[in-house]
């Protein structure tokens, strides 16, 4: 990114050697039409900012986003503070538009190496709303929403939303949003919500109504923290005439008030098709204090991305789970624990599929782990290529996990490397992989369970699967 490459056409050597004063850079005539500078070796400094369109967003929220670009000593610097400074904006949720220019600066008090920077700004309507659709679990939603954003000047707004997915889930949200000046990019959102989803595969559907509030913020230009409370009325019941047992002794009305807080660091190059870069998730949720619902939980989620050759990338993949329960008092029920199996998670096996099971519907396990290898190559012959064909990849997998009940206090850890070990389920397979623009992927792969229980419920052959979040 130091260096860039600047071709001299006809007629222009007047405004290349003006460039050359500029900066301080020697001018020959007998030099060839292709000169290459060293942006990190072109001092420049920011003497103006400028930013246009404001009407409601305040000043000091605004110069808290640019005042950086003063800091910048050569034109690199200058892009990259730029670009910063750019997204920074954006995250407020004032502008529909950002336009950033760069030029020279002029007037009494330009300097001999200064530059003006100005930002083109648009802000939104005081209301807009509108109709769109998302993707995410294997299922798809029509959106319905409408906010006001930038009431009071500094980036709040108010927003409601509401959803309908394929799989008969429903969800509302009604929900403010509250930005804060400073390094860390801090915002707090304060909710309140009702969803109604069903879940086929363990028997059972479960209505929630209630409060959340989440504070996030960066430690650092890349980590993000995320600490939440919700407080929720959860109404679980059968889903069919045919539940187990099992499901039915747990269906009745329960409240959980839980705190979590949610570590990620995401270094990848891109969300849906990544050719570089990792991504690392640490959640952990204490679920008790309040409420008749307790247990202290802990997942990680952890991937890696590797070009091999071009376009040819190795990703490997990891996800664990770790549920313990609080006290004698307080319960965990069949929403609370874990689950493996299905096209988002371990190929080859149902939604949930992978073990215990009670007449068929999916229990769940206090503890569980799953890993992938996964092989992303172009299309045989590369149909398409430079257009439609890029939005596809073939796709090569190795799936294995497992899942069980067992108390970490109990066992040494021998013992642990043995349970996780024991029964592994593994499956392979091949297909291929469309991307749905920034939104989502769809996967069509040939599925083989290769080592499964007797009580999994296994997918062999061809499984579909769309979301954002794969194993």
């Amino acid at each position: 990114m130091g260096i860039v490459h600047a071709k001299v056409q006809d007629g222009s050597s007047k405004n290349v050697g003006e460039f050359a004063r500029q900066t301080g850079l020697k001018e020959h005539q007998d030099e060839p039409d292709v000169k290459e500078i060293d942006m990190e070796k072109v001092p420049v400094r920011v003497d103006k900012i400028n930013v246009e369109g404001l009407g409601r967003t305040k000043n000091d929220i605004v110069e808290d986003c640019i005042r950086e670009l003063f800091k910048a000593k050569d034109f690199q610097d200058v892009l990259l503070k730029a670009h910063r400074a750019r997204v920074k904006l954006d995250e407020l949720g004032c502008f529909k538009n950002i336009g950033v220019y760069i030029d020279t600066s002029k007037g009494k008090t330009a300097t001999e190496d200064g530059l003006e920077v100005t930002f083109d700004v648009k802000e939104h309507s005081r209301v807009t709303g509108g109709i769109s659709t998302q993707v995410g679990n294997n299922e798809g939603s029509v959106l319905v929403g409408m906010r006001a954003p930038n009431i009071f000047g500094r980036g709040e707004r108010v927003q409601m939303e509401y959803s309908h997915g394929s799989k008969k889930t429903s969800n509302f949200n009604l929900a403010f949003i509250k930005p804060f000046r400073g390094k860390h990019r801090a915002s707090m959102r304060t909710s309140i919500l009702q969803a109604h989803s069903q879940w086929p595969s363990s028997g059972y559907k479960m209505v929630e109504q209630g409060i959340a509030i989440d504070f996030g913020f960066y430690s650092t230009s890349l980590l993000k923290h995320s600490l939440q409370w919700e407080g929720i009325i959860r109404d679980l019941s059968t889903l069919t005439r045919t539940a187990s047992f099992d499901i039915r002794e747990q269906a009745g009305v329960n409240l959980k008030s839980a705190f979590r807080h949610i570590l990620s660091l995401d270094l990848r190059d891109d969300l849906i098709f990544p050719s570089s870069g990792s991504l690392v998730q640490v959640t952990s949720e204490l679920a008790g204090i309040g409420g008749d619902v307790g247990f202290v939980k802990n997942e990680i989620v952890f991937q890696d991305n590797t070009s091999l050759f071009e376009d040819i990338v190795l990703q490997t993949s990891l996800m664990a789970g770790y549920l313990t329960t609080l006290s004698k008092d307080k319960k965990i029920t069949v929403a609370d624990r874990c689950y493996i199996g299905g096209p988002l998670s371990v190929r080859g096996f149902e939604a949930r599929g992978v073990g215990p099971h009670s007449d068929g519907d999916a229990l769940g396990s206090n503890a569980y782990w799953a890993a992938g290898l996964h092989l992303f190559t172009p299309l045989p012959f590369r149909p398409g290529r430079g257009g439609f064909g890029d939005l596809f990849r073939t796709h090569f997998f190795i799936n294995a996990g497992n899942v069980g009940d067992f108390s970490l206090e109990k066992i040494s850890r021998g013992q642990l490397l043995d349970i996780l070990k024991n029964n592994m389920r593994l499956s392979y397979g091949l297909g291929v992989a469309l991307r749905l623009g920034n939104m989502a992927r769809i996967e069509v792969n040939y599925c083989f369970p290769y080592k499964f229980d007797k009580g999994d419920q296994t997918h062999p052959g061809v499984q579909f699967g769309i979301g954002v979040q794969f194993l």
